[in-house]
C-alpha cells in the first residue's frame, strides 16, 4: 500500500494536484478534512476544532485501505496550529509525528492567490512555504518541491511517481 501526500500552503494547488493524479492513477483521493469541517460550520473555528479536524483527516486516512493520494497532512495541521494559536495540541503532534507517507509532494506558491471564504493567509504564503519544507527537512520526510504550470506540476508528480514506484507506470 502507497500513501501520497500532497502538502504546502493555502491555494498552492494541492486539491487541483491531487484529483489531476488521483484520476491519472486511478487511486483515490482523501480529501482535506478542514475544508468539510470548516464548510459545516461556516468558517468558524477555535483551537480545540483543530483537535477535530486532525482527527477526522486521519479517520479518513485510515478509512481507505488501499493506496491512496491524500490532499494534506498534518504538517498543514501543525503549521496552521502554530500559526493561527501559537500553540500545538498533544494530539497534532502525535499525529504529525506519527504519520506515514511514501512521499509527499511540497506545492511551492508560485500560482496566483485564489480567493476563498476559508482561506486565511494571502499574503505570506511563501513564508509557511518555507516553514513546510523546513519541517519535512526536519523529520526527514521524502519530499519534492512542485511549481510551475498547472500541466507542469501534474507531469513532474507523475515522472517522480513512477520513477519511485515503477508499479504505477502506465
Amino acid at each position: 500500500m502507497i500513501r501520497i501526500a500532497i502538502t504546502g500552503p493555502e491555494s498552492s494547488g494541492k486539491t487541483t494536484l491531487s484529483q489531476q493524479l488521483g484520476l491519472h492513477f486511478q487511486l483515490p483521493v482523501a480529501p482535506e478534512f478542514a475544508r468539510i469541517f470548516l464548510e459545516s460550520s461556516n468558517g468558524s473555528y477555535c483551537f480545540s476544532d483543530l483537535d477535530l479536524i486532525a482527527q477526522g483527516q486521519v479517520d479518513a486516512w485510515d478509512n481507505l485501505d488501499t493506496s491512496l493520494l491524500c490532499d494534506t497532512e498534518m504538517t498543514v495541521m501543525k503549521i496552521w496550529s502554530e500559526v493561527k494559536f501559537k500553540k500545538i495540541s498533544p494530539l497534532i503532534q502525535k499525529c504529525y509525528l506519527e504519520q506515514r507517507f511514501d512521499h509527499y509532494f511540497l506545492c511551492r506558491p508560485d500560482i496566483p492567490w485564489e480567493p476563498d471564504p476559508l482561506r486565511e493567509n494571502p499574503n505570506d504564503r511563501n513564508d509557511l512555504f518555507e516553514r513546510y519544507q523546513k519541517e519535512l527537512k526536519l523529520l526527514n520526510r521524502p519530499f519534492t518541491i512542485i511549481e510551475g504550470s498547472e500541466k507542469d506540476r501534474k507531469d513532474h508528480c507523475i515522472q517522480i511517481i513512477e520513477e519511485l514506484f515503477p508499479f504505477f507506470k502506465k
